[in-house]
């Protein structure tokens, strides 16, 4: 499948130095939603294009940054899309007709017990799952998960994941020549799974600090509604 969409992006990115960053947007809230799309084939040429100063402002650092605030903002909106749907839908709709729409039931209740395990933070983690990436977002709207928190975690795990994939055809873009769009694309992602044990421990480690503030946050607001925060504090003081 990805060399099939491959064939067809390389014709769009022509438009590159108009549309590029339009584009961008475009290409990664359809990849966000539940549509599969992957994002290496739009994030990684943009990074590799934007070395080479071949996107709108022909400034290599600008170009790449600009890159992966389209890139973030479509995947929020590909996010909001999945979010919606599940709020307005339902879970009842969604296990009887989501298989249609390429929604699996098998799909479906994996994302659920992820989001039941782990909550805001899956919402961060799974960005950078494959195959899981766009579906978290559904149990975050069928649990009618804040906007303002499923915003900044879907953020922030967007955010890690398309400066990675920038990044890496940025590196590409200064230490190669001329490449085919095709071995830009294998070439990234090979780049990215070889070094994938590098940023692991710290994703590792983001996620036990949120498990660990989330755990301190629940324990103080239990405190709060069983009316012993002041008590224990007047305690510990003592």
């Amino acid at each position: 499948m990805t060399d099939a969409l491959i064939e067809y992006i390389e014709v769009v990115a022509v438009w590159a130095p108009v549309w590029g960053f339009a584009l961008v947007v475009l290409f990664m809230t359809i990849e966000s939603s539940f549509i599969p799309f992957p994002s290496e084939v739009v994030m990684i040429p943009a990074g590799f294009m934007a070395a080479r100063g071949e996107l709108t402002f022909a400034s290599p650092v600008l170009d790449a940054a600009t890159a992966i605030l389209a890139g973030v903002l479509g995947s929020l909106l590909g996010a909001y899309v999945n979010y919606g749907l599940a709020a307005k839908l339902g879970q009842p709709f969604l296990q009887k007709f989501g298989r249609y729409v390429l929604l699996p039931p098998a799909k479906l209740e994996r994302a659920e017990e992820l989001f039941r395990n782990y909550g805001a933070g899956a919402t961060f983690v799974c960005r950078l799952l494959p195959g899981i990436r766009q579906l978290i977002s559904i149990p975050a709207g069928l649990s009618g998960m804040p906007l303002r928190s499923f915003t900044v975690w879907t953020g922030l795990g967007a955010g890690l994941w398309v400066t990675i994939l920038t990044a890496v055809g940025y590196f590409l873009g200064t230490h190669t020549a001329d490449m085919s769009y095709a071995e830009l694309v294998h070439g990234g992602k090979d780049m990215i799974r070889s070094n994938w044990v590098y940023g692991l421990p710290v994703l590792v480690l983001g996620f036990v600090a949120y498990v660990k503030f989330s755990q301190r946050v629940m324990r103080r607001d239990q405190a709060l509604a069983d009316g012993t925060l002041g008590d224990t504090t007047e305690a510990s003081g003592t």
